[in-house]
């Protein structure tokens, strides 16, 4: 990992992340957790329409294009826009471990403007597991997946228990969720960001 922060840096306790035998296969698209998400959901009108594939080991990979929607100054993608993707993507990164997680901590790097109508490519993984700890870190090139750098972020995720959503989320989305008869979507839906 790349994060300067302290609160980056796995413990020395820290193990090997474990992908799950119930994970998707490499390559297998992975779907979005919750149609509404602005990272990953299809019916989100703005949103990023993230495309997320299960890697090898703890890994995926994904890409986004960035539309007019997306920019900040003109022509360009805004920050938050791409730490959202970077985040989304990181996040993602639980359902191969089959772990209901929050983001904890994301600590980002911009390193050159990414335009609208260019396509970043992400590709993250998992790097340890402490406890109810998750440590990830992941890169967006430009280009193609062996592109330019443009961003990169390491994040702390942290283990909870569906009820951190039951309690928090308004009411209307969480009944619906927890009604859906497809149990694996019904999951995913609570794989969101505090």
């Amino acid at each position: 990992m790349s994060g300067s922060s302290a609160a980056l840096q796995p413990p020395a306790s820290a193990r090997k992340p474990v992908r799950h035998p119930d994970a998707p296969a490499p390559g297998d698209l992975i779907g979005a957790h919750y149609e509404q998400c602005f990272g990953c959901g299809h019916e989100h009108g703005h949103g990023l329409h993230l495309e997320v594939r299960a890697g090898e080991g703890v890994s995926l990979t994904a890409e986004f294009t960035v539309r007019a929607a997306h920019q900040g100054a003109p022509g360009l993608a805004h920050g938050g826009v791409l730490a959202t993707a970077l985040d989304e993507t990181l996040g993602s990164l639980n359902w191969l471990l089959r772990k209901i997680a929050v983001t904890g901590r994301l600590e980002t790097d911009f390193v050159r403007p990414v335009p609208v109508g260019t396509t970043l490519y992400l590709a993250a993984e998992v790097v340890a597991v402490a406890g109810r700890k998750i440590y990830s870190t992941a890169t967006g090139c430009l280009d193609g997946p062996g592109g330019p750098v443009a961003v990169r972020a390491d994040a702390l995720f942290v283990e909870v228990p569906v009820e951190h959503f039951v309690d928090n989320g308004r009411e209307e989305e969480i009944k619906a969720a927890m009604n859906d008869p497809d149990q694996i979507r019904r999951t995913r839906a609570f794989e969101v960001n505090p």
